[in-house]
């Protein structure tokens, strides 16, 4: 696809029909939405604030819309998928996390939902496709971040059931979730984890208010476990499948997470755009000077390559292929690009980009996170060097 800061998706008609749809409702309703709720990224998130666009975003069609049609979706591929996503991000909106489910919904259970019993699918995650219940996921831990085999969260065999303890933390959705899908370590064992739902009423259950992230944003829990039972028919897959299903997801979702932070730099780029044409210096538009021009192209370029390989890799994955070494590339691509396009856009707003309250400063918060969500960059450098060098063909020459 060539370069556009409003792609048409001309090579995808079906695709195009739901982008325009999307558009009209981040654009309309949605906006008017968070103008009459007084909505900024610093207010905190309620189910009472949330549910009404949870249900609206599933009436128009978008909530789950990548699940399979048995599941209430309509199967989009990782790359229509992605198109979407970052549209959302892209528009600006607030609660644009709420529109496809990843406040809570769909998204946030991601493929996971796969290793659902018929059981768990009823009792769990259809509530959850149908806007009527929500998630979040708990992995994180205050010394088990990058390094999650550090983890000391616990299950205890109990009969057939479980009781667990630990103190997780960053469980995004946590203040407006239902239930956790939680990874712990077997008790007994050095390295055999499993993941369990949590009913987060359950006793010995505590849902703490989470650390405010740099972006300000108040969608994080802490969830603490104290011996709380867990019934055996709440094991998602089987003993020992924890970390598979935690890094799995994780793995899915450090590519589709490539996509929203290209939606924020093309707001960002696009906000720089506007701010340089009306800004005037000695009479004349801030867009006119050689410096800032060069700093306009170099802000599109970087975005147009790194979005070109998100695609590229989104690509194979629709295909088949798991591109795990290109995942690292996206996501420490994505990740730095971003970066630095939101700091030329801070740069080129002046005073206006370093005040709280603009959106231009806003999207540079949420920007630098990223490159340590999902993975450092430097854990990403990790991965890419340790596929070069131990993956046949990877990083070899012919003579």
């Amino acid at each position: 696809m060539l370069f556009s800061l409003r792609p048409d998706y001309a090579d995808d008609l079906p695709l195009a029909e739901l982008v325009g749809r999307l558009r009209d409702y981040l654009d309309g309703e949605l906006a008017a939405y968070e103008r009459d709720h007084a909505v900024t990224p610093e207010t905190p998130i309620t189910r009472a604030l949330l549910e009404p666009v949870w249900q609206r975003s599933r009436e128009l069609g978008f909530y789950g819309i990548q699940l399979s049609p048995e599941l209430g979706g309509q199967g989009l591929s990782y790359r229509q998928l992605a198109a979407l996503k970052e549209e959302v991000a892209a528009s600006g909106r607030v609660l644009g996390h709420s529109v496809l489910g990843e406040m809570g919904g769909p998204l946030r259970v991601g493929d996971i939902i796969a290793a659902a019993t018929p059981d768990q699918l009823d009792r769990y995650f259809l509530p959850v496709v149908r806007g009527e219940r929500a998630c979040c996921f708990s992995l994180t831990e205050t010394d088990a971040g990058s390094d999650v085999r550090a983890m000391r969260t616990t299950a205890v065999r109990d009969g057939d059931d479980y009781r667990l303890t630990g103190h997780k933390v960053f469980s995004s959705a946590g203040p407006v979730a239902d239930f956790a899908i939680v990874i712990a370590l077997m008790a007994g064992t050095e390295k055999t984890y499993s993941a369990f739902l949590v009913d987060l009423d359950s006793p010995g259950c505590q849902v703490l208010p989470g650390a405010t992230p740099m972006s300000g944003e108040h969608i994080e829990s802490d969830i603490v476990l104290t011996d709380c039972p867990v019934p055996a028919a709440n094991l998602l897959g089987r003993e020992g499948d924890g970390l598979l299903l935690g890094l799995g997801r994780v793995n899915v979702n450090r590519l589709l997470h490539c996509p929203s932070v290209l939606g924020m730099a093309r707001r960002a780029i696009q906000l720089t755009l506007d701010r340089v044409r009306t800004r005037t210096v000695a009479g004349a538009p801030l867009a006119e000077l050689q410096s800032v021009q060069h700093k306009l192209a170099d802000m599109a370029t970087s975005y147009y390559a790194a979005r070109a390989m998100t695609h590229d890799a989104l690509s194979a994955l629709d295909g088949g292929t798991v591109p795990r070494l290109e995942a690292f590339m996206c996501k420490l691509q994505v990740a730095e690009t971003a970066f630095r396009i939101l700091d030329e856009a801070v740069q080129l707003h002046g005073k206006e980009g370093l005040t709280q309250g603009e959106e231009v400063e806003f999207l540079f918060r949420k920007v630098r996170m990223f490159r340590i969500l999902t993975g450092t960059s430097e854990i990403q450098r990790n991965g890419i060097a340790k596929l070069l060098l131990r993956e046949p063909g990877l990083g070899s020459s012919s003579s």
